[in-house]
């Protein structure tokens, strides 16, 4: 029996766990510092939104296309995953047409004029100019989704129980310690690094192209009739202006920042002002018209989205006398790309446990 250990129990981590799980001969076992339930500034998923907005080019939009597919079925057949379907509207501001069609922002192919992912889902349309609010160029809706994290984590954690995934808390200074760690006793045969932002001071990996986007958000109990997203602000470069309805009852969560090399976990009070009134000036119903005063505020939060200059790595490496899949650096997409991920990882997984014994 084939034994895997994953290091990392965020959603890329579980998801891994997950599908290899599945396939029956497997014995998988995760290590993780944080676990579902947790609230750490090393630990993202917890915070995360989480939605499906595409990010990446068409030509690299497999991994999001597979991931959708996945989100869709689990937000119209599994309720007590905690995932649900809502309208979602991305807003092109006059201001940043220019910088868009230069390449010049964060989030070019979420804000295309004519998106790749239009093909993706089945409502999109274009927004008509008595549709968009003042100072936007253009827009888009379409059907997304949007994920109540406090469910759907543990829903994971259950899903990989039910196939036999053991959970061990550990923290690791060597990715090689992990080959040590399965519940079998014996080597694991593979190890999968799914370790996120910590894969820049992981032993045997030290990627110094991780680095944190710090990301700020106001998380409320005012319900957002539909998602909402602009493809800039007046206030800063590294500020955004996005809002999201969880599912289930797990409020609303204003955005936010986005701040790259930032590893400050504390809440900045201006910054949320700004988030709130940003919110509160696109979507006015949110507070029935009473502005920032407006909003029943349950928490404020910080997290630290794992990016990685290149792009997620997704790859298999030998370290020392231990096989590892690497599966990192997924910035603020890792929801939204977990299953294609994970499907990658799994058959990378399958090629080193392929290879012939020497």
């Amino acid at each position: 029996m084939p034994s895997i250990v994953v290091v990392g129990a965020g959603v890329s981590g579980l998801t891994c766990a997950y599908l290899l799980s599945k396939q029956k001969d497997n014995a998988v076992t995760v290590i993780a510092k944080h676990m579902p339930g947790d609230y750490d500034i090393e630990y993202a998923s917890p915070i995360a939104g989480a939605n499906v907005l595409p990010m990446s080019n068409e030509k690299n939009s497999s991994i999001e296309r597979r991931t959708w597919r996945e989100l869709r079925r689990l937000a119209t057949e599994v309720p007590e995953a905690g995932i649900h379907l809502q309208k979602s509207r991305v807003y092109r501001r006059e201001k940043d047409l220019e910088k868009l069609r230069k390449g010049g922002y964060s989030f070019d192919s979420l804000f295309l004029e004519k998106p790749w992912f239009q093909s993706m889902f089945d409502d999109f349309r274009e927004l008509s100019k008595e549709e968009l609010p003042e100072g936007m160029a253009s827009g888009c809706e379409f059907t997304s989704v949007c994920i109540n994290v406090m469910l759907y984590l543990p829903w994971l954690v259950g899903q990989c129980r039910k196939n036999g995934v053991v959970f061990q808390r550990g923290r690791l200074g060597h990715i090689d310690e992990a080959s040590h760690m399965s519940h079998t006793g014996g080597k694991a045969d593979v190890v999968v690094n799914a370790t996120g932002l910590m894969a820049s001071r992981l032993g045997g990996v030290m990627d110094q192209n991780v680095i944190p986007i710090r990301g700020q958000v106001v998380v409320v109990r005012n319900e957002a009739p539909y998602m909402l997203t602009k493809s800039g602000t007046d206030d800063a470069d590294d500020e955004v202006c996005y809002v999201m309805t969880r599912a289930a009852g797990g409020g609303t969560v204003l955005g936010g920042t986005y701040s790259k090399g930032q590893w400050e976990s504390q809440p900045d009070p201006n910054q949320a002002m700004r988030i709130m009134r940003r919110v509160a000036e696109m979507m006015p119903e949110i507070t029935n018209g009473k502005g920032v005063k407006g909003f029943d505020i349950i928490r404020h939060a910080v997290g630290l989205r794992p990016y990685r200059s290149g792009g997620v790595r997704i790859e298999k490496e030998k370290i020392g006398d231990t096989w590892v899949v690497h599966n990192y650096g997924h910035s603020g997409w890792g929801y939204q790309g977990s299953y294609g991920c994970a499907e990658d990882v799994v058959a990378l997984v399958a090629e080193v446990l392929s290879r012939p014994k020497l």
